[in-house]
């Protein structure tokens, strides 16, 4: 078979970056403890261990691998959440929440979304992906199964024939990727056909991501950058909730399969640099359904809310972006519907424990839970962990703040000041941003629910704190943020 890469002089060791979707601290632990994680002990005990990554607001997938590969937060690389309305095309995104909601959008025009204009114009051309920029330097790297991997090297994607059955998607339409790009089924680089069925869901899995990584490794193509993603985690606290171990014994197994690659684990360790994380953490959800599912049509029934199958429509007045356990509500005429008017009907709902949104350059907070408001805005002599400047006035509770020495600091909402700042920059719109307490989600029309389960998309730590296991370096990012991964990737590769 012919190379996948060039065989350009690699001065450093080859970087492994494993996404696992909702990898938390406390089942980790506890299936260490138990001995059901032998691949996450051994690399723990052969590297470095850090429990509190911050992770990106919304706490979705989408949002949080744009942050990591492109190294900024939203309001920069522009990609606001797994739901979000674009009003230049007057029109709901959607990026995969769920078939009931992909379905009335119009399938042809989500999976448009998803496959083409998700990295191919909706993220800003004024950033540069981990891709990119390496590939600018004549450095080539793989991307499997992530769902952000712009890069400079065309692909086609090979549609199943289920897809083009059912949309108006034309065949062989070319996508922009890593140099080595693996995407499910639409495109690989193995040739094996194995795990990539209809109830396979098409190769987006972690048998398939294992099978295309050892690939590289066998043949001898690792590129000196891969960040490969593991999607299962995810669904199975969604429905078992976050002390989900039997989830972490399976990827810990899915681990060991690349390990075993090797002829020993050690040399595996010796031969690369491996950053394996969690993207976001996950809340959990009360089984009781009716205390569990803030249905945002009901707190706002008295506007006329845009149906998802009849797009907007003149009579419309609200647009509902629901994500998860965070939400973006958009007045579509600030005029006759003004953001402070939605306002006092969410803060009468104590689920909902973050209600923030902008007027002119400061941002307000209220909270259904909690009487006040704080505000903020840029710059100022408040200085957080982070080294990011701030002016705040008003109730520090409703964010968990407090202050000693001018110095700023965080409690159950990690990086609340620039998370939530930069959801409010993410896209143009009149729009209000909610989060919910743990034990709660939101909930529009054809939302997933997830009642004594987990979810995430909150402010909150529990969907905010994610593990990162460093081995082969002694190298650490300048601080624990999602944010801060690609600056310090690039330097791990030199």
């Amino acid at each position: 078979m012919a190379s996948l890469l060039a065989k350009n002089p690699r001065k450093s060791k080859p970087v492994i970056m494993l996404i696992i979707d909702t990898l938390m601290d406390s089942p980790l632990q506890e299936a260490i403890k138990n001995n059901r994680a032998p691949a996450f002990k051994f690399l723990i005990e052969n590297g470095m261990y850090f429990p509190d990554v911050v992770s990106t607001f919304p706490t979705m997938s989408v949002t949080v691998d744009a942050t990591i590969l492109t190294g900024t937060q939203c309001d920069v690389h522009r990609l606001p959440g797994l739901v979000w309305f674009h009003t230049k095309e007057n029109r709901l995104i959607n990026y995969g929440s769920h078939i009931r909601e992909l379905w009335k959008l119009g399938l042809s025009q989500s999976l448009e979304d998803i496959l083409f204009h998700m990295n191919g114009n909706h993220i800003s051309k004024e950033v540069k992906t981990i891709h990119e920029e390496l590939a600018e330097k004549g450095i080539d790297s793989a991307s499997i199964n992530a769902l952000i991997y712009r890069g400079n090297t065309s692909h086609l994607y090979k549609l199943p024939k289920l897809i083009t059955w059912f949309t108006s998607i034309q065949k062989d339409r070319p996508t922009l990727g890593a140099k080595v790009f693996t995407y499910g089924s639409l495109n690989k680089v193995s040739l094996s056909k194995r795990y990539q069925r209809l109830w396979q869901k098409f190769g987006f899995n972690n048998s398939f991501s294992v099978q295309e990584l050892s690939f590289l490794i066998n043949k001898d193509q690792l590129p000196s950058f891969s960040i490969v993603y593991f999607p299962e985690l995810d669904q199975s606290v969604h429905k078992h909730g976050r002390m989900d171990v039997k989830g972490i014994e399976k990827v810990d197994q899915h681990l060991q399969k690349i390990l075993n690659v090797y002829d020993s684990w050690e040399e595996a360790i010796q031969n690369n640099i491996w950053i394996t994380m969690g993207d976001n953490g996950q809340a959990w959800i009360d089984s009781n359904q009716k205390e569990a599912l803030i249905d945002l049509r009901k707190i706002l029934g008295s506007y006329h809310i845009m149906k998802l199958r009849d797009g907007v429509q003149a009579k419309d007045q609200i647009v509902l972006a629901v994500n998860q356990r965070m939400s973006y509500i958009y007045s579509l005429d600030a005029n006759t519907l003004p953001i402070h008017t939605l306002v006092l009907e969410l803060v009468n709902d104590h689920r909902i424990d973050v209600i923030a949104w902008q007027e002119e350059e400061t941002i307000k907070v209220k909270s259904g839970e909690k009487k006040g408001e704080l505000h903020y805005r840029k710059g100022g002599e408040l200085t957080d962990p982070y080294n990011q400047t701030w002016v705040v006035d008003g109730d520090y509770g409703l964010l968990d703040l407090t202050v000693r020495d001018n110095q700023l600091h965080y409690g159950n909402y990690p990086d609340a000041l620039a998370r939530i700042y930069s959801s409010l920059h993410s896209h143009e719109g009149n729009f209000i941003i909610v989060s919910a307490k743990p034990g709660y989600e939101f909930i529009g029309e054809g939302s997933p629910t997830h009642v004594g389960g987990a979810s995430h998309g909150g402010l909150h730590q529990q969907d905010s704190l994610v593990p990162l296991i460093v081995t082969g370096t002694q190298s650490t990012p300048s601080y624990l943020r999602m944010v801060d991964m690609k600056e310090w990737v690039l330097s791990l590769i030199g």
